[in-house]
């Protein structure tokens, strides 16, 4: 799964808006797809720029995936190297381009768990979906060592500790 960063948590959500304010999504246009309005965020190429390049090798975004080399100097090549660079791998893209990442899926009630890789509102949804979780991973790896959060209480004026919402555990 992508590298967890505020960064990517950021251009996810960041592509869920513009895929929302948008008329111009289209699953079949490499620049204009799941995948697409992503490389738009990364790359700051139009989707017209970014389906041009793909075009000049056959396959969607997975079958380019599967065929991706770094050093052959595609055009489309450099657009992929681009979002790995940036944080993600090729199989999150493969599974944007599907809507098909398990954890991503897991998210979602049951009864809610078949998402159209072509909808517009199950792209988003997903795009979402995703951050969040991305986002828990960020802060569930923030470790504050005990001490040093009680070290820190203690040097709180009377005055913020009163107002502070603090656990009573805390306050002990």
């Amino acid at each position: 799964m992508a590298k967890v960063s505020a960064e990517i948590i950021h251009v996810l959500r960041k592509t869920a808006v513009t895929l929302e304010a948008s008329v111009q999504y289209q699953w079949g246009h490499m620049g204009a797809c799941n995948c697409g309005f992503l490389a738009q965020e990364i790359t700051q190429l139009t989707q017209a720029e970014i389906h041009r390049r793909a075009l000049m090798r056959h396959g969607d975004w997975s079958e380019q995936l599967n065929d991706y080399c770094p050093i052959h100097g595609l055009p489309f090549d450099d657009i992929i190297s681009e979002l790995i660079e940036f944080g993600f791998d090729s199989n999150d893209l493969k599974h944007l381009e599907k809507l098909s990442d398990p954890k991503i899926i897991r998210l979602l009630p049951q009864a809610e768990r078949t998402l159209l890789h072509n909808n517009k509102k199950d792209v988003i949804r997903y795009l979402r979906l995703w951050a969040n979780l991305l986002e828990e991973e960020l802060v569930n790896d923030i470790h504050i060592p005990a001490h040093v959060m009680n070290h820190s209480l203690l040097h709180l004026s009377p005055a913020v500790k009163a107002h502070a919402k603090l656990s009573p555990i805390i306050h002990a």
